[in-house]
């Protein structure tokens, strides 16, 4: 049987996956190819997954176990509403057009910020202040958020619970329909 990741664990290989595509990205910085396209669609998909995971299940721990964990979950939730306004915008380009790599640059800032601030400061006094067993219990709510997360930015949807746990899967659903019927974010 397969040991059970903590949620800081699950969220840090998230961050180390998504370094992974950036890196890839900055590689093709300037190119007007189909797969910079779906690499960036590809880095949308996972971005949002992970912020929807985050919103329903790390935040709400940080709130109830992290001394100043209102204000922390505000800030970090704050800059998810900055990021997913700036996918939003990439979705609508094309590599060829002279906004999108300006705008991927954007996005790949303020994500590698907030995956500092997570890793550097959240995340210890998250690990300090919350049970291991719940970290893990957190870790496979987390694992399982992504599954069913929408794939695609809705900036006006909410991001706090208890509605964002009820829209998420069905948003979720309707995203991955659409992916699978345009093939978005496959190479």
């Amino acid at each position: 049987m397969e040991a059970q990741q903590d949620v800081i664990a699950v969220l840090i290989t998230d961050h180390h996956e998504v370094e992974e595509m950036f890196s890839e990205l900055e590689q093709m910085s300037g190119q007007t190819s189909e797969q910079a396209k779906t690499l960036a669609e590809q880095v949308v998909i996972e971005l949002v997954r992970h912020s929807v995971a985050e919103e329903e299940y790390l935040y709400p721990a940080v709130r109830e176990h992290v001394r100043g964990g209102d204000k922390l979950a505000d800030q970090e939730i704050s800059e998810h509403a900055d990021a997913e306004q700036t996918m939003k915008r990439l979705e609508r380009l094309e590599p060829g057009d002279a906004d999108f790599w300006p705008t991927t640059e954007l996005l790949m800032g303020q994500i590698r910020d907030h995956i500092r601030e997570e890793e550097n400061d959240l995340f210890p006094q998250l690990r300090e202040a919350c049970p291991p067993e719940q970290l893990r219990e957190l870790g496979t709510k987390v694992q399982r958020a992504k599954k069913l997360a929408p794939t695609r930015p809705h900036p006006s949807a909410p991001d706090t619970p208890p509605a964002n746990k009820l829209l998420a899967p069905g948003a979720g659903l309707v995203d991955r329909i659409r992916d699978a019927l345009t093939g978005r974010g496959r190479s």
